[in-house]
C-alpha cells in the first residue's frame, strides 16, 4: 500500500479537460505539488460534492501552486460531460483500465455490492520530488475528506 513517505507510483490514463488528452503523473510533477482526489464514480451524489467541493475551494490550493485532479473510472467522455455539468475548472483523469487505483491500492472490488470495480474516496497529495505527504483513504464511499486537511498538505508540500 501507498503510504506517506513514499514515491508516488506514476501512471498513465485519459485526461478529461474538455477535450481527451494524455496524463502521465512523472510528466505534472514540477516545482508545486499534485493532489490526487479518487473518487468511486462520476454523476453521484457523494462525488459531486466533493468534486464541487474542490472546485469552490481551488483558490486555496492554486494559491500555493498545487494542481488538483480528480481520478474515477468513469470514461473520458462521461468525466467531460461530468465537469461540464458542474462547471468543474481542474481537470479529471479517467482510470478506466483501473492502473492508477491499483497502484495506489485504493480499488474498492465491489462497489455498493454491484460487483464493480471502483477507486476507494481517497486522496493524496503528492510534492515535486515526487513523494507521498499525504493520504487519507476511506472503506466508506458516503465520507468526504476534511478539505481543510488537504489544503493544509498542499501548502506544506508546496514549502
Amino acid at each position: 500500500m501507498v503510504d506517506v513517505g513514499d514515491d508516488a507510483p506514476d501512471f498513465t490514463a485519459p485526461l478529461a479537460d474538455g477535450d481527451v488528452d494524455s496524463f502521465t503523473l512523472s510528466e505534472e510533477l514540477g516545482d508545486e505539488p499534485v493532489v490526487l482526489a479518487f473518487y468511486p464514480g462520476a454523476f453521484t451524489g457523494v462525488c459531486t460534492d466533493e468534486m464541487c467541493t474542490f472546485r469552490d475551494n481551488l483558490g486555496a490550493f492554486e494559491d500555493v501552486g498545487a494542481t488538483v485532479y480528480g481520478v474515477s473510472v468513469d470514461t473520458p467522455f462521461a468525466n467531460n460531460e461530468f465537469r461540464d455539468q458542474n462547471d468543474l475548472s481542474f481537470d479529471l483523469v479517467s482510470d478506466s483500465d483501473k492502473e492508477a487505483i491499483e497502484a495506489f491500492d485504493v480499488v474498492d472490488e465491489d462497489f455498493a455490492g454491484f460487483g464493480y470495480a471502483v477507486a476507494k474516496r481517497s486522496v493524496f497529495v503528492v510534492d515535486a520530488d515526487g513523494e507521498v505527504t499525504y493520504k487519507w483513504v476511506t472503506d466508506d464511499p458516503g465520507v468526504e475528506p476534511d478539505y481543510d486537511e488537504v489544503e493544509e498538505a498542499a501548502a506544506e508540500a508546496a514549502e
